[in-house]
């Protein structure tokens, strides 16, 4: 008999949120993709494990999470200037201008 067992996805998202504070984000990242996964609308989990990411130079799946937040949250000032840093730390500078731009309209920092 094959039991399954389902994680907690708050208790875990706190435990990745420890790692991040930790400066541990590549832990962190591995942590939240699980609860992302059993979440995939939960912006709250999309944020961090974007910053996780970001953290840990994993800038491709950065990208990724922060595209699915923005979709998600198009008002979100915060993700859209996380993109278009994420987008420029991969010398994409040209495709961050229309991020920032839409950044500093909605008044993120």
């Amino acid at each position: 008999m094959n039991e399954r067992f389902d994680i907690d996805l708050h208790s875990e998202f706190l435990r990745a949120d420890l790692f991040l504070a930790m400066g541990q984000p590549a832990e962190a990242a591995r942590i939240l993709a699980a609860v992302v996964e059993g979440e995939p609308t939960n912006q709250a989990a999309l944020e961090a494990l974007a910053r996780a990411y970001f953290g840990s130079a994993q800038l491709a799946r950065a990208e990724e999470a922060l595209i699915r937040l923005v979709q998600l949250a198009p008002a979100n000032g915060w993700a859209r200037r996380a993109l278009a840093r994420t987008l420029e730390r991969q010398s994409r500078h040209a495709e961050a201008v229309a991020h920032h731009r839409m950044a500093d309209a909605l008044g993120a920092r």
